[in-house]
């Protein structure tokens, strides 16, 4: 059994979701729980800490192994994207506090995983992810995407890569843990 959380990070709310990879096969998944981390108004390093200590909660009430978080994307404005960027600091520091495998995608790269379309809509994403878990109706659009982010990661990993070398998924390549010892 393997846990995996997905993070679709926000300044104003963060989406979660953690699946079940019941076997090998990432065809074998479960769900386990999605929501929303809905962010108070104020100064952003509040928000920040709220994203923190939520995500960390989290992990420690699900015990995910691994965690799957979409990459910052280009944005019509660029204080959009640093805050987007700080705030997928928050949730990766979150995990690397607790061990966890990180695995980074492209909103593409999700998209095209779960709908076989990197141009996918939201309300693509949300009816495959209903689909695909056998959900009773689609999540939250911020729920959908950590769901769909945590499926990607599950079938990168079903496709034969090791994940005890993986140290985080880049721009298409996997970056291996470089052993130290002889």
């Amino acid at each position: 059994m393997s846990l995996i959380i997905g993070v679709d990070p926000g300044s104003r709310k963060t989406g979660f979701g953690v699946i079940e990879i019941v076997s090998k096969s990432s065809s074998q998944i479960k769900y386990v729980t999605s929501g929303i981390i809905r962010l108070p108004s104020g100064p952003l390093p509040e928000r920040l800490g709220v994203i923190f200590d939520n995500i960390s909660q989290l992990i420690d009430e699900f015990n995910p192994q691994q965690m799957a978080i979409e990459e910052v994307f280009l944005a019509r404005d660029p204080s959009a994207a640093i805050k987007l960027g700080q705030a997928r600091g928050a949730a990766i520091v979150a995990g690397i506090k607790k061990n966890l495998v990180i695995g980074e995608y492209s909103p593409r790269t999700i998209k095209k995983s779960v709908v076989g379309n990197g141009g996918a809509t939201k309300d693509q994403v949300q009816h495959m992810i209903k689909t695909i878990l056998n959900l009773p109706s689609s999540p939250a659009e911020d729920a959908a995407d950590a769901l769909a982010a945590a499926i990607c990661h599950a079938q990168t990993i079903s496709f034969g890569l090791n994940s005890e070398g993986l140290l985080h998924y880049s721009k298409g390549r996997f970056k291996q843990k470089i052993s130290t010892s002889s």
